[in-house]
């Protein structure tokens, strides 16, 4: 991948307004930048967040605060505590993502 047209910029998420996006269970609130083809995202689940919905779009995600738990759709399950991340591309591994205690990530894709 090439980031090409991107100006130095610097971005203060506080001031981005969150979107609610529903879960199966609970709410992720998204904070969104898109510089051309490249979305970069401060989201927020809350407490008992449940996808509703299996992802096979690829990301790169750090978990901030919180505990993040996705399971992929072969069965096996991975948890993030802050400082962890993960990646995959697009189209290579169906996931979704659950969270008892709420989570932020960083994530861009």
């Amino acid at each position: 991948m090439q980031m090409s047209g991107i100006p130095f910029d610097t971005t203060d998420w506080s001031q981005i307004p969150p979107i609610e996006h529903k879960g199966e269970s609970g709410s992720a609130y998204w904070r969104t930048q898109t510089f051309g083809d490249i979305r970069v995202r401060m989201v927020e689940y809350t407490a008992g967040y449940l996808a509703d919905h299996w992802c096979v779009k690829g990301h790169i995600l750090l978990c901030v605060e919180g505990e993040l738990n996705t399971e992929l759709k072969d069965g096996r399950k991975f948890t993030l505590k802050p400082g962890m991340s993960y990646q995959v591309a697009d189209n290579a591994e169906a996931h979704r993502s659950y969270t008892e205690v709420g989570a932020k990530l960083f994530i861009v894709d």
